[in-house]
């Protein structure tokens, strides 16, 4: 049984509130392996956030998921927000990799309580390659970015 709606339980969107997000690929399917479909996703994430007032603190795209740190505009909601990219970045990428699904139905995210929970999110989100033994040194991987780095 499909358990996706107990991720929106509980869930609020605060503005300029600090959120870390995961975003997992249909079927654990690697899509976000490709240099060039890493740069359309870069792209559009960064288009997202200025279009909707988000503040990008941290990314790393991995072969099956996304991780994000951002921080909500008055504009707009988590929700919104996450509709918006995974739409978006659907539609683009639909005909290069031949597949009807990109994304896992939902999505997990944590509100930030405090600036020493964001830091260690933004050390998580960037050290994620490193832990997956993508790479031995986090400036070998080229997906990712942080505000504080």
């Amino acid at each position: 049984m499909h358990k996706s709606h107990l991720l929106r339980k509980g869930r609020v969107s605060i503005p300029h509130h600090y959120y870390s997000i995961t975003l997992v690929t249909h079927n654990r399917t690697p899509y976000f392996s490709s240099l060039a479909i890493n740069r359309l996703v870069t792209k559009q994430l960064i288009d997202r956030c200025e279009k909707l007032s988000i503040d990008l603190i941290a990314f790393v795209i991995m072969p099956d998921h996304i991780h994000l740190l951002i921080q909500l505009s008055t504009t707009t909601t988590l929700s919104d927000f996450i509709r918006s990219f995974k739409g978006t970045l659907t539609s683009i990428l639909r005909p290069l990799i031949n597949s009807q699904r990109l994304w896992q139905r939902d999505y997990y995210d944590h509100m930030i309580r405090n600036e020493t929970e964001l830091l260690h999110n933004a050390r998580y989100i960037v050290a994620n390659p490193l832990r997956a033994k993508l790479v031995q040194k986090i400036g070998q991987y080229p997906y990712w970015w942080c505000k504080y780095l």
